[in-house]
């Protein structure tokens, strides 16, 4: 991505941005209406082809919110649910990159649990946001999905010649996120057997890079895990937590925050904090979305597509 490029995507917060691949060159537009409908069909977009990998990220839901920022976002999540099972293609896999609730109650893990058996997908992944571990340490969220995972619920896996880590960077908090030293060791031996041309996909919740430290928009220890990944030709870092679009990169690594099912939040520096924010009428839904990402094994890098929730 030229300087250039990298510009127009730091200045697109809050819209949807699509990321299609074109002879080796990243290629970028405004996502229109016929985006939420079916793949890309700009010139140079990954081809239907059911060799390439194509999963969904979903992001802060929130279930469980109640205030005027998103009265109904139950309501919201339901229809996020429905566009991913009204894609023109189905996903290989969905994944939820954390606060799916909003104060980590049974009742509201129960919820987004059942709401989320109706994706058309075979499986579903999640990693925990901060407002998952309200008061018991994540305790809550482990019991419901953290079933396989190892230590407090980090994992990885493997699925068309793609390396998937899933990380949990939301306990253990003061200021920043934070991985601690027994999960970088996990990935330190995760990934020491992989051929470097192996490309490696990040979920975490919390950004990976310091987006905006003085928010908590970054986590301490990322660089220790990122220097792990080094060696490796292609690596996508994709997290929540901020609740709006942002590209950014950094040596071999492309970080993308994505949007959120709920509500809105202000840009960096634009607000005193990272409250809740309440749109004019009708246009909360512009701020809201899903993304899709897609794979092809001869190309470098990953096609991202971020849809505005209808």
């Amino acid at each position: 991505m030229t300087r250039r490029q990298l510009a127009r995507h730091t200045g697109w917060f809050g819209a949807a941005v699509v990321l299609t691949i074109s002879g080796g060159e990243v290629i970028s537009h405004i996502a229109s209406d016929r985006d939420s409908t079916s793949a890309p069909t700009a010139a140079g977009a990954l081809p239907a082809d059911p060799a390439t990998l194509r999963f969904v990220q979903i992001s802060d839901s929130h279930i469980g919110f109640k205030g005027p920022a998103n009265t109904d976002v139950t309501g919201s999540f339901d229809r996020a649910i429905d566009q991913i099972n009204t894609l023109s293609f189905r996903p290989d896999f969905v994944m939820h990159t954390g606060d799916l609730t909003h104060l980590s109650t049974s009742a509201q893990f129960d919820q987004v649990k059942q709401m989320m058996t109706g994706l058309r997908t075979d499986r579903v992944f999640t990693v925990p946001g901060e407002h998952d571990s309200v008061g018991d340490q994540g305790r809550a969220y482990r019991a419901a999905f953290a079933e396989g995972t190892e230590g407090e619920g980090w994992y990885s896996f493997d699925t068309h010649g793609v390396h998937f880590i899933a990380l949990v960077n939301t306990l253990s908090l003061e200021k920043l996120g934070h991985l601690g030293a027994d999960q970088i060791d996990f990935v330190r031996k995760d990934v020491a057997g992989l051929s470097s041309d192996t490309p490696i996909v990040l979920f975490s919740h919390i950004p990976l890079f310091a987006m905006f430290p003085k928010w908590g928009w970054s986590t301490d220890d990322a660089l220790q895990v990122l220097s792990l990944l080094k060696r490796f030709a292609s690596v996508t870092a994709l997290n929540g937590h901020v609740h709006q679009l942002f590209t950014r990169v950094e040596g071999n690594v492309t970080f993308h925050s994505a949007t959120t099912t709920a509500y809105p939040l202000p840009k960096p520096g634009t607000a005193p904090a990272p409250t809740p924010q309440v749109l004019p009428a009708g246009q909360l839904q512009s701020a809201l979305g899903i993304r899709t990402v897609a794979y092809q094994k001869s190309e470098t890098s990953l096609a991202i597509t971020d849809l505005r929730l209808t």
